[in-house]
């Protein structure tokens, strides 16, 4: 009977410890968010140098490109990704379960075209090479910039790469175009290569980047998305003031850039993180949904 008793009582002790173990570890559960190296991105390295990602149970994944990142996500490796419009929209027709949860940035002169030539060279040109992310926001901003200059496509031999590869194109003889972003122009200029046109000067193409998640991150762990949300809005407040203690932090997400050229990277950007009526209402013919952003 003792026996009995005692095995009664180390069954239940079992199922309370394993009822436990599995509550304890379900909290416990990272959220993995997959990104990538642009400016816009820096509060999030920033709050994971200072910890505060890690307390709040987020891990980043960081990819070389806007595609990785978005094909991180497709292959249910993430829960959350970093993205323009353009990988949220090819993102929600391959796996439908995306929605843009928080607004970071929009790109006023962040991605760029950058060339060996003058405008009027590559305007003139009968073949001209091309280097960009094909399944990326930089498609969009080549057409609108062909178009916007009357260029023949049939003048471009494409060259799909990651922007980490990118930068390492060489100032040839051949007239090139090199659709690329902050902070991976930097080593592109010093090669000789000069911005022709930006989402500053072309202004038909409107860029917005946003934290976007799973359905079952924002039906389960909302709390924390709002705790997200409050910490990187700290974070650009932070940068605002301090950019120098900043960079200290973020340095090493970015390549090999200097403090002046973080600062210029930062220019030419937008904080959304506290959206204005306008932008919500020019975000929405994209599909971003306010009722579904922190804001």
């Amino acid at each position: 009977m003792r026996f009995l008793i005692q095995v009664l009582i180390m069954s239940a002790f079992m199922f309370w410890f394993t009822a436990c173990f599995s509550f304890q570890d379900s909290s416990d559960q990272k959220i993995k968010i997959a990104t990538n190296s642009w400016i816009g991105y820096v509060p999030l390295f920033y709050a994971k140098e200072t910890g505060e990602l890690d307390k709040l149970g987020f891990e980043l994944i960081i990819n070389v490109s806007l595609a990785e990142a978005a094909n991180i996500y497709y292959i249910g490796k993430a829960d959350m990704v970093t993205t323009t419009q353009h990988e949220y929209h090819t993102l929600k027709e391959l796996v439908g379960d995306i929605t843009p949860v928080i607004l970071l940035d929009r790109s006023n002169g962040g991605d760029m075209i950058l060339a060996n030539v003058s405008l009027e060279e590559i305007k003139n040109a009968s073949y001209i090479t091309v280097y960009l992310e094909v399944d990326s926001i930089n498609a969009e901003l080549l057409q609108e910039f062909m178009k916007k200059n009357d260029i023949d496509q049939k003048k471009l031999s494409i060259i799909n790469e990651d922007q980490q590869k990118i930068q390492d194109v060489q100032n040839g003889k051949t007239p090139t175009l090199i659709v690329t972003y902050t902070p991976y122009d930097a080593a592109l200029k010093k090669k000789g290569f000069k911005e022709i046109a930006s989402t500053k000067s072309i202004h038909d193409l409107i860029v917005i980047d946003a934290l976007c998640a799973r359905k079952k991150v924002i039906d389960e762990d909302k709390d924390r998305l709002v705790a997200l949300k409050k910490v990187l809005d700290q974070k650009i407040e932070q940068i605002k003031k301090n950019p120098k203690s900043s960079f200290g932090y973020v340095k090493k997400y970015l390549g090999d850039i200097s403090y002046e050229e973080y600062l210029a990277s930062l220019k030419s950007i937008e904080w959304i993180n506290h959206p204005s009526k306008e932008l919500l209402e020019v975000i929405s013919e994209m599909g971003y949904k306010e009722k579904d952003l922190i804001k």
